[in-house]
Formats: C-alpha cells, structure tokens, sequence
C-alpha cells in the first residue's frame, strides 16, 4: 500500500540520498537562493520512491531545482514590484474604458494611492487637503462611496487631531466643519436618506462626531510659548512690514494685527491692502464694488472682503498634485512620477482642489 501524503493526489514524500543517508525532499523554501542551500550540496544521485523505482536521473533532478529556484525570484520579484508600485504616491487618471485599460479610477482610490492621510501631516500639503475637504463637503458629498466615505473621515480625524494638538490654522478646519455639518444637517433633514450612500444613522453618527469636534475647537487654548530670545515684536519695522506684505489671506492680516500695537497699525496700512485687492482681483471689478471711506478715498480694506464675497480668491500652497497630460498620472509635485516624455516639464500641469473633483466626476 502506497504512502499518501497530506494531499490524497499526492504520490507521497520523496527522497535523496546523501553521504549522510537517506533526506526527505523537502518542497521549495527560500533557503534555496542561497547558493549554500541543502539542495545545491547534494551529490550526483537519483530520486527513489519507496518502491525503489527509478524516476528521475541526478540532470532532471538538478534541472527541477533550478527552476524552482528561478520561479521563486521572478514571484520574489513580481511581489516587490507591486508593492513598490502601490508605494508610489501617483495615480492613472482614466476616465474611460478600453481593451487596454479596464475598470476606472474612483475618489476612495485616489485617497489611498495619493497617501492623504500622510498628507495632512506635511505643513505644505495640510492647506491643500484641507479645501478639496471642504470642497467635497459643499458640493461631492452624496456621490462619495463606502469606501471614499470611510476614507474622507479618517482623513478629516487626523486633520482634527493634528489641529488639537499643534493649534496649526484652527480658522481652516472650523471653516471646514461647519460646511460640512451645514450639508448634512440639510441632507438628513431636509432631503433624507434616498441621495446619501449607506445606513441614515451612520450619518447621524458622523454628524454628531462633528459636533463634538467643533465643540472641541472651540475650546482650544492656544499654548503661549516661552521664549527668551528675540520674538516677532524685536524686528525692525521694515522687516515686519515685509512680513504682512507676504500675507496673501486678508483673515490672517487681521489675526496678525491683533498681537501688537505696532502690528496692528502696520496691518492697517492702505497700500497693503490695495496690493492685496490687485493680487487677487482684476481691475474691471474693482470698479463694480467701489467702497469709498469718509475722506473721500478708496477703501481697500472694505473693498478685499467686498470682492471676496463675489469673485474667487488666488490660491496658494506650499505643494499641489500635479497631472502629466502626458502620462494621464496625477502625482504630488515634490515626489515626482515615472515620467516617459522627452521633456516632462512641458506635460505637466498643476491641479487645483476645484481641477482634482473635477477629474473624478464621471
């Protein structure tokens, strides 16, 4: 009666003969690659079975061990290529599908493969994340799937905790919260379940986890740091005034103007504000909102917050996704992306929070 092995197909172990006796051939391990291994030091012999029938000859025997070997580097191989692939912070933007390319690249994907989560905690891309955030929240929020859900609030819960425990641009995040809960509180009450994706209480649950996070905000106290060395009040005035002059959000001016007398006359300044006004806004719409002080001059000031209600504002951000008209990738700047143009500085082509739905709207 025959051996049988774990697997009832199996003809049973088999065996080599070596100069210290019979071995079981054990099944490939990666012990193999090394050029030491158990099987490379066998010598010339044949494989038994336990009826001592001859089967295979010491050349097939050597023939099938270096194939396994081979095999186990190219699936070694295989594996580590796509694991670097979904290291990669980069993604094909395909809106269409082919014989080529199958299937369509979702908002939850491009959560993940652009590593959000990571994001927010680079002091550059946090501005970014936050309002394609807050976009999302305004306008993209019923057409968000389970999983582009489960992945939106495990980002905005970093973002949270990371604005609690650095009190790094707290303004941005209340901004955030409350467009959010002002969407779903619309959503829940007034149209109902029928436009959102999932169960209405988990809704309710979200909505309530945002409450408590606005709650939360409210009550921070921002940390006053102790320093003995110099701080913003020792610089000369013409350094400070060259600090406001690179402000390019009239809030944080305001914000700015608060800490100090001096800075406070400074952010008062009408030609600040009037660089600020012709930054951000064109010259025929200037003259549709014209607010004029009590002497007689523009008030520019009046003017910015004015305009800001009617025209969008310029954005700026320490790095952006950028997308290779090229390659149809989109990657973050800084990273980069396997680019296979003759000059890829010509192909790419920076990408808004607004540009970054607008790639995914199908």
């Amino acid at each position: 009666m025959p051996f049988l092995g774990q697997d009832w197909r199996s003809p049973g172990w088999r065996w080599v003969k070596t100069a210290d006796g019979w071995k079981r051939c054990e099944s490939f391990s990666p012990a193999l690659e090394d050029g030491n291994s158990q099987l490379s030091d066998i010598s010339p012999t044949v494989i038994l079975t336990d009826d001592d029938e001859e089967m295979y000859s010491t050349e097939d025997c050597e023939f099938a061990t270096k194939k396994r070997k081979k095999d186990h580097r190219r699936n070694n191989t295989n594996s580590q290529c796509k694991s670097d692939f979904y290291r990669e912070k980069w993604i094909y933007v395909h809106k269409e599908s082919t014989r080529e390319r199958h299937g369509y690249c979702t908002l939850g994907e491009a959560f993940n493969r652009l590593d959000f989560s990571s994001a927010v905690q680079d002091i550059r891309r946090f501005n970014y994340v936050v309002k394609l955030l807050q976009l999302i929240a305004k306008s993209q929020l019923t057409s968000l799937s389970g999983a582009a859900q489960k992945n939106y609030f495990n980002i905005l819960d970093k973002i949270v905790r990371k604005v609690l425990e650095d009190q790094y641009n707290p303004r941005l995040i209340k901004d955030l919260l409350q467009d959010l809960s002002s969407t779903l509180c619309t959503l829940i009450r007034g149209v109902g379940k029928s436009v959102l994706v999932g169960n209405i209480n988990i809704w309710i649950c979200r909505l309530e986890t945002i409450l408590v996070w606005q709650q939360q905000l409210k009550n921070l106290q921002m940390n006053e740091q102790v320093n003995n060395g110099l701080t913003l009040s020792d610089l000369p005035l013409h350094m400070l005034n060259n600090i406001l002059y690179r402000f390019s959000d009239g809030w944080d001016i305001i914000t700015l103007g608060q800490v100090t007398p001096t800075l406070y006359m400074l952010s008062e300044d009408r030609q600040l504000w009037k660089k600020l006004c012709q930054y951000h806004f064109a010259e025929k719409q200037f003259c549709r909102h014209l607010i004029l002080s009590e002497k007689g001059h523009i008030d520019w000031k009046l003017m910015y917050f004015a305009l800001e209600k009617y025209y969008p504002i310029k954005e700026q951000y320490g790095d952006t996704l950028h997308f290779c008209r090229h390659c149809s990738i989109l990657f973050w700047k800084d990273t980069g992306h396997p680019c296979t143009a003759s000059d890829p500085d010509t192909c790419l082509m920076p990408v808004s929070p607004q540009h970054f739905i607008d790639l995914f709207k199908f």
